[in-house]
């Protein structure tokens, strides 16, 4: 296919595609009518000609005088036959026997052999030296003779012209038919596709995504509905971008603005101090550095959350087979470090599952980090895995039943928690990775007054297969 072809096709429009496509199946479906009316009708007549011309020898064969007056030359209208030619046939001396307007075509074996009484009768076509066909039948017509009549077939086969003429006429005249009925049904029935498509492409330039109106209920109305869903979806999307940009921008500018002031500081007390100033004392440099230290931490902790949670698409994770009970207590290990005066009462059960090590461990994390940051110095977290359901609780003042709803929010942060350290975002990394694992997690009254957080993972494998009773157990420290 060459350059020019290549192009021509896929330029071609979808209206086109169709009535060149209901062209042919139209222009296909007259072709086998049209030829199947010939033949059969061909067939038909062919047939009726033959029954015509046996019935008409056999009763001719009846004659006795027949062929005396055939053989004296007497012309073939004199006997009744204008249409035909009547010749005999003689078996035993091989010869023929007719009158002088014998077409000049030979007869052969088949005519032989109804004359020897071998074949009950004979009908085939021959043609003379000018190319004119007759239809020629032979019947016997008593003891060692057959009598053979010939009939042109020249009407015939002008009839068979004139109905081929006029059945190629008329299919050319349905194909062209169809093809502009195959346009018009086309081009009216893609109208409404063509304002679907000018609408999306406005919605490509403008970037307006109000919803498209939908008209019926057919394949069209169905399509705009589905690209309905899809703006709202994209607009669902926009909203939460532009959120996470304004949330990221204020939660950024409290640690940048901090951490400003106290390279500020350090560096007014690195240069000249002037005469009777007092400078920064080792202890207040310390100080400084210990907060400018602690504010770097807590800012790459924030990136790091936002890096996770701005994903649209899920991160690509290393899915394997994993014990729960293993995560949770890496998690704990961890959170033990950063919270030594914290005791941890945990008692694990094993939980074969499906999953992302990586992602469920830094959600048991944050999870832990909570329940560390507001629990009470000397305070007990307790952990809890038993039938696939971790449960975390703390000894803090709880959370209200009005603000547990947005607890999983992305830098939601309770009136409570505006003074203490953190993004607002632990908790929402901790719903996005249940969610990827199918999970569920959710926020209770501690029986002992604080907060009991709840994050269940639906098991790989039957979970009583292999827990068999055994727990692993910390206790406390």
């Amino acid at each position: 296919m060459s350059w020019v072809a290549r192009r021509w096709h896929y330029r071609r429009s979808l209206a086109s595609r169709v009535a060149l496509l209901t062209t042919m199946a139209v222009g296909a479906s007259i072709a086998v009518m049209a030829l199947a009316a010939f033949m059969v009708m061909k067939h038909e007549t062919q047939a009726a000609l033959d029954q015509s011309l046996l019935n008409r020898a056999t009763q001719a064969a009846g004659s006795n005088a027949l062929s005396e007056v055939t053989v004296r030359g007497a012309p073939a209208w004199m006997l009744g036959a204008a249409d035909v030619r009547i010749i005999f046939v003689n078996a035993e001396r091989e010869e023929i026997l007719s009158a002088d307007d014998l077409p000049s075509f030979a007869l052969g074996k088949p005519e032989l052999a109804v004359a020897a009484g071998e074949r009950p009768h004979s009908i085939r076509t021959l043609s003379d030296e000018g190319g004119t066909r007759y239809r020629v039948a032979t019947v016997p017509a008593g003891s060692g003779q057959a009598l053979v009549l010939a009939q042109s077939l020249e009407s015939q086969d002008l009839t068979m012209r004139k109905l081929g003429t006029v059945m190629l006429v008329s299919g050319g005249l349905g194909v062209l038919a169809a093809a502009l009925a195959g346009w018009a049904v086309a081009s009216n029935g893609l109208r409404p596709v063509r304002r679907l498509t000018r609408s999306v492409e406005k919605i490509a330039v403008t970037e307006d995504l109000t919803p498209l109106r939908v008209e019926g209920d057919d394949e069209i109305a169905r399509l705009a509905a589905a690209f309905n869903q899809m703006l709202g979806a994209l607009a669902a999307s926009r909203d939460r971008q532009r959120r996470l940009v304004a949330d990221a921008g204020h939660e950024l500018r409290t640690p940048l603005t901090s951490l400003r002031t106290n390279l500020d500081l350090l560096a007014q007390a690195d240069g000249a101090v002037p005469t009777g100033a007092v400078g920064l004392s080792d202890t207040a440099r310390r100080e400084l550095l210990d907060d400018v230290r602690g504010q770097i931490e807590e800012l790459t902790i924030l990136v790091g959350d936002l890096v996770v949670l701005a994903r649209d698409d899920e991160p690509e994770a290393a899915i394997s087979a994993l014990d729960l009970a293993e995560v949770v207590d890496r998690a704990v290990t961890r959170v033990r470090r950063r919270a030594p005066g914290l005791e941890f009462d945990v008692l694990l059960e094993p939980w074969p599952s499906q999953g992302d090590a990586t992602g469920l461990e830094r959600a048991i994390t944050n999870l832990l980090d909570n329940a560390a940051k507001w629990s009470p110095p000397g305070g007990t977290i307790t952990v809890r895995l038993a039938a696939g359901v971790l449960t975390v609780d703390d000894e803090g003042p709880g959370i209200k039943a009005a603000d547990r709803a947005h607890v999983f929010d992305r830098f939601w942060r309770a009136e409570e928690s505006r003074s203490m350290p953190g993004s607002g975002l632990g908790l929402a990394i901790v719903r996005q990775v249940v969610d990827q694992h199918e999970g569920h997690v959710e926020i209770e009254e501690s029986p002992g007054g604080g907060a009991r957080m709840s994050l269940s993972i639906p098991s790989g494998t039957d979970p009583g297969a292999s827990a068999s009773g055994q727990f692993r157990e910390q206790g406390r420290e």
